[in-house]
């Protein structure tokens, strides 16, 4: 009877140990678990777009003042394509003077530049500053909501619903944490997105009265690497934080929504990052400027152009592991001159099991002119002779 009771006890062992290893082994299926103290997050790779971490990334939430980064996205936008300029001046209106909660305290017509006015929204999270803007870009505040929305979903942004500029609440305001991140992966191919978003302070009125902006975004000074990207609180948002950081060619894009402690915001995204840069390595192939081909010019000054790198070209994977990287490369081999210097020729594109990673334009080294009609009689004969 003992020796038959101890058979028992030892299957049971061994079907508690089973079942440890098991779980073991389904919560290393399942993911990290990072127990972090906010309703939803996620870890986005910069560079790919990957998702590393994701925490109720779904979930419908209030972005509050994170808002502001497609109100800074569509600005920008409207730069890039020439509609409108940086050094334009706008002016103020009543209805975007009268905006309340986080403001930078602009008047019924004052003037500022487009400029003036980005760096408002960025480092002063200013609603008033987002309205007027919305109110320029736009033509008016509604057709700039309804950009909003259009831009969100052509992004990908499937669970999100913009009704303002600035994220004041509203129960029909909402997006999630992966929306989020698609928003801040295609806000860092913005060239200047990040010039204004890293701005920790600025002098934004010297009189009557000294207004000095800081930006809320706390991990500027806090965690080594970060160049933006946006906070936001509302006490039914909670402290949602969107954060970006490069540390040796690794960009990280955070998200975290929902923390309620005072600066639970920067706390969680600080876990979250460390956890992305402890576990995940950049492998860097190329350097933006890299020659990686040469193109023939027909009819031109010179009979070949360099093709080098628009952006440096690598790829991330957890540390330890070597992936199989593929490396295409597509140029157009004939190019007819007159060439201009940054003309794109051609690509280079990185694969992973046949997954495409990241990709990089090829760029015209230098610019080359048509060729005289001596020069083109002169290859003529050559040919001849």
């Amino acid at each position: 009877m003992k020796k038959f009771s101890f058979f028992i006890i030892l299957a049971l062992i061994m079907l508690a140990l089973c079942g440890t290893a098991l779980a073991a082994a389904e919560t290393e299926q399942a993911g990290t678990n990072l127990g972090l103290k906010c309703t939803s997050s996620l870890l986005m790779d910069g560079l790919t777009g990957e998702i590393l971490y994701e925490q109720n990334a779904d979930e419908q939430r209030y972005p509050a003042s994170v808002t502001k980064i497609m109100t800074m996205v569509l600005i920008l936008e409207a730069v890039d394509d020439g509609a409108i300029s940086l050094d334009d001046v706008v002016t103020v209106s009543e209805e975007a003077a009268a905006m309340g909660g986080s403001q930078v305290y602009l008047y019924p017509g004052e003037t500022r530049t487009v400029h003036e006015m980005l760096i408002a929204i960025a480092v002063g999270s200013g609603n008033d500053a987002s309205y007027a803007m919305a109110e320029y870009v736009g033509g008016t505040y509604e057709n700039f909501i309804d950009r909003m929305n259009e831009r969100a979903n052509q992004l990908g942004m499937t669970n999100t619903h913009f009704v303002n500029a600035h994220g004041l609440h509203d129960e029909n305001h909402y997006t999630t944490a992966r929306d989020l991140g698609l928003l801040a992966f295609h806000a860092l191919s913005l060239p200047k997105f990040l010039e204004y978003t890293a701005i920790y302070e600025y002098e934004f009125r010297p009189d009557p009265k000294l207004l000095t902006l800081w930006n809320t975004n706390r991990l500027l000074k806090w965690y080594e690497g970060t160049d933006g990207m946006k906070t936001g609180y509302t006490s039914e948002a909670g402290r949602n934080l969107v954060a970006t950081v490069k540390r040796e060619g690794l960009r990280l894009i955070s998200v975290v929504l929902g923390a309620t402690e005072r600066n639970g915001h920067f706390q969680e995204s600080m876990k979250l990052l460390n956890y992305g840069f402890n576990s995940y390595k950049y492998y860097p192939l190329h350097a933006a400027g890299d020659v990686m081909a040469v193109a023939t010019v027909s009819k031109g000054a010179a009979d070949t152009v360099d093709l080098i790198l628009s952006k440096d070209l690598g790829y991330t994977c957890k540390k330890g592991e070597e992936p199989a990287v593929t490396e295409s490369m597509e140029i157009i081999n004939m190019l007819d001159a007159p060439v201009e210097a940054g003309d794109v020729c051609g690509n280079v594109t990185l694969y992973q099991d046949g997954q495409e990673l990241v990709s990089a334009d090829l760029l015209a080294a230098d610019s080359v002119a048509k060729g005289s009609m001596f020069r083109t009689w002169g290859k003529l004969l050559m040919k001849m002779w």
